[in-house]
């Protein structure tokens, strides 16, 4: 599209003095969900947005993560599942509004808050202020993004009717207004001066006081089960006159690994979104549908506690857009206020279980290493981040040699806490145990002097929200044996994903897998093939994959990044296969990274395709179960 004039009748802006929106020179209050099509497949973007729209939504709001768009600098990727464009042409066509989360920074649970992380090549750069070199970057950013998006505008015949500029600013240890300021005039720049810019923030005083600014109507978030007039109380102290808006309205709340999946009663929404639209407040729900973290994708808190693959979010679509129990009780609440749409609401989608694959060992990282590494090693004195190899997100190997005998255990320790995120330790290819960010700092090992000591660092997501979202990866500070700090080290980038893609990575002949079962295996590959069965109509169709037996490590189908599984830790045992990854009229090629212990020495060497998830198992071992609702748990944090 190219930029239109302005479509005369359209319109869409704040009537302060009758505190309300005014869309066509009519009031208007909206009710609106939360999807992110970086979430979602494209190929069931249509499917999730036709259940929005027949839930009684108005708009839909989304988040634009500048990370899935530039992955490296200067290169610009809206293609395939993308394509944003298309994304916001789907929701014009289903007959919703937009309302667009522009960030740079975005949180989200999304590594890194959808920062890239190429911006910590410069390592002291302060993101999200008034750094020279970060503003440099947003603004060839937003000079990408931004006319892209103003042809899309509401007043230019689009859908998107508000945008958002920046993200909870006031959560943030910074507060630079100068910043804020520098994002008002570039969005004005490129958006022009009819679009309502807004800003969001937690329903206090204390988070509006920096994250509000004059020229960004200010709007702010809660969840459900508090009180709702305290809350939009601390709005009217920013903006006393003009519409009420909770932008981030709770349906659920986030995972992380090793604590229970949080569950919020379908009733206690319901109460509290009644009470917001009683008082024709504006209300959007955050999320609406929560979708995948597919790949790398998934973000982490501190202390450090990655998030797992799922983002159900237990929202009112799950996970795989199915209808639950809850969205029609929140239809019921919306039915209250507005006409619903006429028409069928589209059905939750089939499931089928494939039942069990067996896999076949494919060799160590060690063994296939010049396949996953094919630039080779980087020599380095000491360990260098995944950053300064330019290699943001899965898996690097870091190699040095024993400088002494270590008969005797000898303690292998990272005093700094600098291993990022995690670390598969290996002597000549004999597993020793495993470092972990924050839990375990220091394992023995044993070995002859000589001997290859092998490090595989995984990144498991980087932090997305507060102070410490500057989140260096692999080796960030040194390991010593003993009293020695390790020097010498050849350190190779892997690209796992190009070697699944480029079939490097297939079955060993006459690997004997019947080897006595260890406590730590060296992180392994397995591969093996689905083939959908014939003579059943409409095949292949979505299903989730378990792993019996299996520890932790990733998945691909057919090249696709399915995400992380990590059974051992849970919630999350099984993970979403949507069925456009898979195909009927060829077998479906699979490979696992076992990072820790394969099922395959003691019992079978399965994955099972179910028609069931199952994201929330209980295990013995979990901890504490964080607060609903509170991000400031981690306010040392900020």
């Amino acid at each position: 599209m190219i930029p239109l004039p302005n479509v005369p009748g359209r319109s869409f802006g704040i009537d302060y003095e009758s505190n309300s929106f005014v869309k066509d020179g009519k009031p208007f209050r909206y009710i609106s969900g939360s999807i992110h099509y970086s979430r979602v497949p494209s190929y069931y973007w249509k499917d999730r947005l036709l259940k929005m729209k027949m839930a009684g939504l108005d708009a839909i709001q989304t988040y634009v993560p500048w990370n899935y768009h530039e992955p490296q600098m200067g290169t610009y990727d809206f293609f395939g599942g993308k394509d944003l464009e298309y994304f916001l042409q789907l929701a014009n066509d289903t007959g919703l509004l937009v309302i667009l989360r522009a960030g740079p920074y975005i949180c989200a649970e999304w590594d890194m808050g959808g920062l890239p992380a190429w911006l910590l090549e410069k390592k002291s750069i302060v993101l999200r202020s008034s750094d020279s070199d970060y503003l440099k970057a947003v603004e060839r950013w937003m000079g990408v993004l931004l006319p892209k998006m103003r042809p899309y505008l509401y007043e230019n015949g689009g859908p998107i009717i508000m945008v958002q500029v920046e993200n909870e600013y006031g959560s943030y240890f910074a507060c630079d207004y100068d910043y804020l300021r520098f994002l008002l005039k570039l969005f004005r720049q490129h958006l022009g001066d009819e679009v309502v810019l807004f800003t969001t923030d937690g329903a206090s005083q204390f988070h509006l006081k920096c994250g509000a600014l004059q020229g960004l109507y200010a709007t702010v978030d809660f969840a459900p089960g508090g009180n709702v007039t305290a809350a939009f109380l601390a709005q009217r102290s920013s903006e006393p006159m003009g519409p009420l808006v909770n932008s981030e309205f709770y349906t659920g709340w986030l995972d992380h690994w090793g604590h229970r999946h949080s569950v919020v009663p379908a009733e206690t929404i319901a109460k509290t979104l009644n009470e917001i639209l009683a008082r024709g407040a504006n209300v959007n729900l955050y999320m609406f549908i929560g979708g995948t973290n597919f790949a790398y994708w998934n973000g982490a808190n501190m202390p450090y506690m990655p998030q797992p693959t799922s983002y159900d979010y237990d929202a009112p679509l799950s996970e795989a857009g199915d209808l639950t129990e809850k969205y029609f009780t929140i239809r019921k609440v919306i039915g209250m206020y507005k006409e619903l749409p006429e028409g069928l609401i589209p059905p939750t989608t089939p499931k089928f279980a494939y039942g069990k694959v067996r896999l076949q060992k494919a060799g160590t990282v060690l063994e296939v290493l010049d396949g996953l590494s094919r630039s080779g090693p980087v020599r380095s004195t000491y360990p260098l981040t995944f950053v300064e190899l330019k290699q943001y997100f899965g898996y690097v190997l870091y190699r040095t040699t024993l400088p002494k005998n270590c008969v005797e255990p000898t303690p292998l320790s990272s005093t700094l806490n600098g291993v990022h995120d995690r670390a598969y330790v290996s002597v000549n290819g004999v597993p020793q145990g495993i470092l972990e960010r924050g839990k375990s700092l220091k394992i023995n090992i044993t070995g002859q002097a000589g001997a290859n000591l092998d490090i595989l660092v995984e990144n498991m997501g980087r932090v997305n929200f507060g102070r410490y979202n500057n989140d260096f990866k692999g080796l960030v500070s040194n390991l010593t044996l003993a009293e020695d700090i390790l020097v010498g080290w050849e350190i190779y980038p892997l690209d796992i994903d190009g070697a699944v893609n480029y079939d490097i990575i297939y079955p060993l002949p006459n690997q004997n897998t019947s080897v006595k079962a260890l406590s730590y295996e060296v992180p392994t590959f397995y591969t093996g093939t689905l083939s959908i069965p014939g003579g059943i109509p409409d095949l292949p169709q979505d299903t989730y994959v378990n792993f019996p037996g299996w520890t932790k490590g990733q998945i691909w189908i057919n090249g696709f990044n399915l995400g992380r599984y990590w059974p051992a830790r849970g919630p999350q045992l099984t993970l979403y296969v949507p069925r456009n990854v898979l195909v009927a009229s060829a077998p479906n090629n699979i490979t696992v990274l076992e990072l820790e212990r394969s099922p395959c020495s003691a019992q079978a060497c399965d994955i099972e395709f179910v028609d069931e998830p199952n994201i929330n198992a209980t295990l013995l071992h979990e901890t504490e179960k964080p607060p609903l609702f509170i991000r400031e748990l981690w306010t040392k944090h900020l």
